[in-house]
Parts: C-alpha cells; sequence; structure tokens
C-alpha cells in the first residue's frame, strides 16, 4: 500500500544535489529525541512527528521541505500529513537517514 504514495519520495543523491547547488531545502528530522540525539544530518530541524501538526507555523509552505526519518516510513505519514495543510513542495527522503548515512554522510553513526 506504501508504494501508492512513491511520488513523494526523493533520493539522497537528489537531495545533496539541491543542496550543493544551492537551492533552498529544508530538512526535517520527524524521529523521535533520543533518536534525534544518536545521529542527524547537519542543518536539518527536528520536530518529532508526533509534534508536527501543532508546529506548522515553523515551516513556510513555498520552501521545498524534505522529511526524513530512520528508513522512510514515519516521513511518508509527515508528507501526507503536510500535504492535507497545505505543503505542496514536500518530500520524504528515501531510505531516510539510514541511506543517507550509506550514500551520503558515512560519519553518520547507524543504530
Amino acid at each position: 500500500m506504501r508504494d501508492h504514495f512513491q511520488e513523494f519520495e526523493i533520493s539522497p543523491e537528489i537531495v545533496n544535489e539541491m543542496i550543493d547547488s544551492g537551492e533552498e531545502v529544508v530538512l526535517v528530522d520527524v524521529r523521535e529525541d533520543w533518536e534525534w540525539e544518536k545521529a542527524h544530518i547537519e542543518g536539518a530541524i527536528h520536530i518529532p512527528l508526533s509534534e508536527l501538526a501543532a508546529r506548522l507555523e515553523e515551516l513556510d509552505r513555498e520552501q521545498w521541505i524534505v522529511v526524513y526519518c530512520h528508513i522512510g516510513d514515519r516521513s511518508v505519514d509527515a508528507c501526507l500529513a503536510l500535504w492535507d495543510a497545505g505543503f505542496r513542495k514536500v518530500h520524504s527522503l528515501t531510505g531516510g537517514i539510514d541511506l543517507w548515512s550509506e550514500v551520503i554522510d558515512p560519519e553518520i553513526p547507524k543504530y
């Protein structure tokens, strides 16, 4: 069933290219506090999925938003919530921080 939401997904490589080219991309980490403390992508903001609905005003509907979690499930849920709230430039990082640490930044610890 999650295959239906693949249109939200974006690869780590494409996100990294966007960042490297200077495009404004907001990375939103929707994992729990303990996960954020273990590892996170530099420059990301932390809004746990359970707090997202109450913290929408912290996000700009006009900017590209890439949401990530550990492996990509919660980030799709976050994208759906953002879409329902009127955000149209939202993506879920394919494979989450786990894949990011494999293909972009091996310094990020896996857990």
